[in-house]
């Protein structure tokens, strides 16, 4: 995508990638909106970026995604630019009894949030000129961690929206990237300068440089080895089985 002349939404853009995300683009000159549930965190924000704008959103409620995708097609016409942050992750363990409640928080934020988000934006995103969706999953996505096994599939399955999405606008100006970050040094589990965990500056840097590219996904090196576990002919396979069925649709009843 275009690192200058957009007008950004971010959901979760007060904290770690999104906020890193955030300020980065918003210094490379973009009118930029972030949104969270915290009033307090987006005008600390917004005071630390003088120009960037927060709207406060509960992504796990449909109305509210409404209303704030309402108040930017009214007040922030030239919204172009959609990258689906917000994300919360919590540990289980599949081989006991679930939290149901838990579970269905995580989906609720990880893949109807975004799914919801975009669906509310989307024909304002066709009538850009140019128009990119963004989604942040995770390696988790390719790799699972057992320990986080609901999280993990919520990735996948983001992940596996993005494919779709993708290949049903490849014939508009819409581009969708996807971002699959690694363990990253932020407060999503707990920030502990653990070795293992990437530091925020660095992730932001090697991102942003990645995201100025037309790549289908945004991945840091330390990512690739991962990625590729489904197989380096995913895209092509995907796009393939897809075609096929434009070509000779399925059946559909009446």
């Amino acid at each position: 995508m275009d690192l200058t002349g957009n007008t950004i939404f971010i959901t979760g853009g007060t904290s770690g990638i999104g906020r890193g995300l955030a300020e980065a683009l918003h210094r490379r000159g973009n009118r930029v909106i972030i949104s969270g549930r915290r009033q307090d965190l987006l005008d600390a924000v917004a005071a630390a970026n003088p120009g960037l704008r927060g709207i406060r959103l509960d992504i796990t409620d449909p109305a509210d995604i409404e209303a704030v995708a309402a108040r930017l097609r009214q007040e922030e016409p030239t919204l172009n630019v959609l990258l689906n942050n917000a994300g919360i992750m919590t540990f289980d363990d599949a081989s006991a009894e679930m939290d149901d409640a838990a579970a269905r928080r995580l989906i609720e934020t990880n893949l109807l949030g975004p799914i919801r988000m975009t669906s509310a934006l989307i024909e304002t995103l066709k009538h850009q000129p140019r128009a990119t969706i963004l989604y942040t999953s995770s390696v988790l996505a390719f790799l699972p961690l057992a320990a986080t096994a609901v999280y993990s599939a919520t990735k996948a399955a983001l992940h596996s929206y993005a494919l779709s999405q993708r290949f049903m606008l490849r014939e508009t100006n819409v581009r969708v990237q996807e971002i699959a970050p690694p363990w990253v040094d932020t407060d999503l589990i707990h920030k502990s300068g653990d070795d293992r965990a990437m530091p925020l500056d660095a992730f932001i840097a090697e991102t942003m440089a990645a995201l100025a590219t037309d790549a289908e996904e945004v991945l840091v090196e330390r990512v690739r080895p991962a990625r590729a576990n489904p197989g380096p002919g995913e895209h092509a396979l995907v796009n393939q089985f897809n075609l096929s069925l434009v070509a000779r649709p399925i059946p559909v009843a009446a």
